[in-house]
């Protein structure tokens, strides 16, 4: 375990970005997000960490334990070597043998759970327990469900918005590339309102109905989170989100690592 003055480096890879995270006990130090590469290299990571753990008065040699959560298995290579040649650590990685979440999935096939999934079901059980729904705005768009006791359950994967508005634009030839905002009118009076309304308010009705569905499926009453890079575009504009936590993966990470490191 990370002791008085270790630090821990914990790796968060998804589809999309790639987030690098410094635990300091119970303290984020800082986060930093990297566009996901599989042939980005160990050499170009430690630069580019170096530089910005430097900002933060921070430096690897502070670093005494990692942990790494992967859905993406052709990056996994490139960041096992940055722990392990750079930072003098052999990282945890999610899902392998012998690694405890303290958590089960429930799920007709445990092993297609991805990691990121997991460690966000650890890390909402532990900051708001009760039974759960965990959205996740990623790539793709996800709802996880944690029962009472902390374990996976099960859930619904839709597209990711971004993914929405990329596929919209390649697939429709007069369609421009937009960007995902909040519009005060849900009727659009030129093509680049009316997608951005069709996205936006699209998925606002897509959230709300997916997790009143859950809701009346699982049969009790079950909190809200929302994570993942877009949720604060999300933020405060339906009522069945109750809380925004943008680090709950790296919570979810750091208390696994714990756990593991006993």
């Amino acid at each position: 375990m990370t002791g008085r003055s270790g630090k821990l480096l914990a790796i968060n890879a998804n589809n999309t970005n790639t987030v690098f995270a410094v635990w300091d006990g119970d303290a984020l130090r800082g986060s930093w997000r990297a566009s996901t590469d599989p042939k980005r290299t160990a050499d170009e990571y430690v630069v580019w960490l170096d530089h910005l753990l430097g900002l933060e008065k921070l430096s690897r040699k502070q670093l005494t334990g990692a942990i790494i959560g992967s859905v993406v298995p052709e990056a996994n290579f490139n960041l096992l070597t940055l722990c392990r040649r750079y930072c003098h650590n052999e990282p945890l990685m999610v899902g392998d043998d012998g690694v405890d979440i303290g958590a089960r999935a429930l799920v007709d096939r445990p092993e297609e759970v991805g990691a990121d999934r997991l460690v966000n079901t650890v890390a909402a059980h532990d900051r708001y327990k009760g039974p759960l729904i965990v959205v996740d705005f990623g790539t793709a768009t996800t709802f996880d469900v944690v029962d009472r006791a902390g374990n996976y359950c099960g859930g619904a994967i839709a597209p990711g918005v971004n993914l929405s508005l990329t596929a919209l634009h390649m697939a429709a030839a007069k369609l421009p590339s937009v960007r995902i905002r909040r519009t005060e009118r849900t009727i659009g009076k030129n093509t680049v309102d009316c997608m951005q309304s069709g996205i936006y308010w699209g998925y606002v009705g897509l959230i709300e109905g997916i997790v009143t569905r859950i809701k009346r499926e699982f049969g009790e009453p079950m909190g809200v989170i929302a994570t993942g890079g877009l949720a604060p575009v999300f933020d405060g504009v339906t009522d069945v989100i109750e809380r925004v936590d943008p680090d709950l993966t790296l919570w979810g990470l750091r208390i696994i690592y714990r756990r593991n490191a006993k």
